[in-house]
C-alpha cells in the first residue's frame, strides 16, 4: 500500500486491507507529482505484480516518469477529468476485473504497450482538440475492459454538420439545449449561430427563427440543475467511444435524470466518426451502475438531417 496526505497505517487498517505503508507524504501539506513518483518507486521497490493507480492523464504521466527505467505492469483506475491515455480500465469496476484476471494468471491475458496521452494545450489554444503522446506503459490486454486511446478529431464536412444542426434544432424546437464538449458539438453550435466553448458544457436557448441565446457557459452540475428541463446533446470521444464519464462529468447522474434520461439525450456523430469505431459500442461511465443500465442498449445516433443510425451503448 502507499499513502499520501492524511492516509496512513490507521486508514489502511480501518479499510480492512492487509498491507503496510511504504511511502507517506509529509503531514500538513498538499501532495504533488513528486509524491506520486516517489510512491510509485517505493511500491515497485517492494516487488509488485501489478501497479494500480487512480487518477487521469496527469497521474499517468507521473507514473510514466517514475517507471522510465523500471518496467512494471500498470493499470489506471479512471477517476480523473480527462483520460485520453490507453492505460485505464473503461470504468473502476472494469479495472478491478482486469486486475483480478491478471493476478489469477489467466492464460488469456497478455501485456501490451499502451499510450500515455494528454491534451495538447497548443492545439487547444488554436481551437482544436488533440492529444500528445508522452510514452508507453505495459498494461494487461483485456478487450472491452481496457479503454482505447483518444484519437484526433476526424474531418467533418459542412454538409454533415449542417444536417446534424438542423435535425437538433427541429427536435429541440423552443427549448433549452445542453451541449457537451468537443469539436463536433462546437461545430454544430456554430451552424446554429452560437460560439460555445471547446472543452466546457454550455446551455443554449433555441427558438425557431431566432439565433440561439447562450444561457450559461462552462456550466457545472449546480447550474445545469438550475436551468430547468433541457435536451442534452453529446458526441462520443474519437477512438475511445466514450459518451459519458470522460471530460463531461458536469453532466452528472442527477442532471441526466432531471432531464429525463434516454428520452432527452441526443447523440451527435458524423458517419465517418462512427465508422472509425469499427463496430465497438459507445461507452458509459457515469459512476452510477443503475443509470448506466438504464441508458444501455441501442440508441439513435444523429448523423444528419433526419438521418440516424441505431448504435449500441454499454455501461
Amino acid at each position: 500500500m502507499t499513502a499520501a496526505g492524511p492516509l496512513g497505517a490507521d486508514s489502511v487498517a480501518a479499510a480492512g486491507l492487509a498491507g503496510r505503508v511504504v511511502y507517506a507524504a509529509g503531514a500538513g501539506r498538499d501532495t504533488s507529482a513528486e509524491d506520486t513518483a516517489a510512491a510509485v518507486r517505493a511500491v515497485v521497490a517492494e516487488g509488485v505484480d501489478l501497479l494500480l493507480f487512480a487518477g487521469g492523464d496527469g497521474t499517468a504521466r507521473d507514473v510514466l516518469g517514475a517507471l522510465r527505467d523500471v518496467p512494471c505492469p500498470v493499470l489506471g483506475i479512471p477517476t480523473g477529468v480527462k483520460m485520453h491515455s490507453a492505460v485505464f480500465g473503461v470504468s473502476p469496476r472494469a479495472a478491478g476485473e482486469v486486475a483480478a484476471a491478471w493476478l489469477a494468471r489467466s492464460s488469456t491475458v497478455r501485456l501490451r504497450d499502451a499510450e500515455v496521452m494528454d491534451r495538447d494545450e497548443d492545439a487547444l489554444s488554436r481551437g482544436r482538440v488533440a492529444s500528445q503522446l508522452f510514452g508507453w506503459l505495459r498494461v494487461p490486454d483485456v478487450p472491452a475492459r481496457v479503454q482505447q486511446r483518444k484519437t484526433g478529431s476526424t474531418a467533418t464536412t459542412p454538409e454533415a454538420v449542417g444536417g446534424i444542426a438542423t435535425d437538433v434544432a427541429e427536435r429541440v424546437g423552443d427549448g433549452l439545449l445542453v451541449l457537451g464538449p468537443g469539436s463536433t458539438t462546437r461545430a454544430v453550435a456554430a451552424r446554429l449561430g452560437a460560439d460555445v466553448s471547446l472543452t466546457g458544457v454550455d446551455v443554449l436557448r433555441l427558438r425557431p427563427g431566432h439565433r440561439p441565446r447562450i444561457v450559461a457557459r462552462d456550466a457545472g452540475e449546480d447550474t445545469l440543475l438550475s436551468v430547468g428541463p433541457a435536451w442534452i446533446a453529446l458526441s462520443p470521444i474519437g477512438g475511445q467511444g466514450f459518451l459519458l464519464g470522460r471530460g463531461n462529468q458536469q453532466i452528472s447522474p442527477r442532471v441526466l435524470r432531471a432531464a429525463g434520461g434516454r428520452e432527452r439525450l441526443l447523440v451527435l456523430c458524423t458517419e465517418q466518426k462512427l465508422a472509425a469505431l469499427g463496430g465497438r459500442p459507445l461507452l458509459l461511465d457515469t459512476g452510477d451502475d443503475a443509470l448506466n443500465a438504464e441508458l444501455s442498449g441501442h440508441l439513435p445516433v444523429i448523423t444528419g438531417r433526419r438521418r440516424t443510425s441505431l448504435y449500441r451503448l454499454v455501461g
